[in-house]
């Protein structure tokens, strides 16, 4: 009986390492940012998108983001005092991997500090993890979190930016690669 409870536990040990681990990444990215036509009917807010790609940790990719930011700019600790902060409130996105497996992540905070004398705003991001396709089909946690610096291309007729280019990293951890494919991903890095 004791052998036999020896090995269920080797098997158990064994079978958990080709589960779900966490995984830190970094991902570089650039791409563009515009006002949506999807309109998140949120109240007092200005519906945005971001289309990026990039590679790090986890292979070459492309980033899709709808968001809603808050209203008129104001002061916040969070920014320089020369720079005017805006909150996002709402927002989801979903990265494609170069094996066509897709990660979708939900924004649960973020803000731009926007520098009205270099033209030019620094945003932060986050987003949690909420699952996925291919080698993400069993995740559903981790976080990451979006730094970037995004400067005006376009502006309408009243010298508003409308259009812009966008530079920045994902930092953080992803849950729900099995260790095999860590160790697939190891080799191709």
């Amino acid at each position: 009986m004791k052998h036999i409870a020896k090995v269920m536990l080797m098997l158990d040990l064994g079978i958990g390492g080709v589960y779900a681990q966490e995984r830190p990444v970094k991902m570089t990215f650039s791409g563009t940012e515009a006002p949506s036509a999807i309109n998140l009917q949120i109240p007092d807010t200005q519906t945005g998108e971001f289309n990026f790609a990039g590679n790090g940790t986890l292979g070459s990719f492309t980033f899709r983001n709808v968001e809603a930011g808050g209203g008129s700019p104001q002061q916040s600790d969070a920014c320089p005092t020369t720079q005017l902060y805006v909150p996002t409130v709402a927002g989801a996105g979903v990265f494609r991997f170069h094996d066509g497996s897709l990660l979708k992540v939900k924004l649960t905070e973020g803000y731009d500090c926007i520098d009205f004398v270099a033209m030019e705003a620094h945003c932060t991001r986050t987003f949690k993890i909420t699952g996925g396709t291919g080698r993400f089909n069993e995740g559903s946690g981790g976080m990451l979190t979006l730094t970037e610096t995004v400067k005006p291309v376009l502006m309408d007729a009243l010298n508003n930016p409308v259009f812009f280019a966008a530079t920045g990293k994902f930092t953080g951890t992803v849950s729900g690669l099995t260790r095999d494919e860590e160790e697939r991903q190891d080799e191709r890095d």
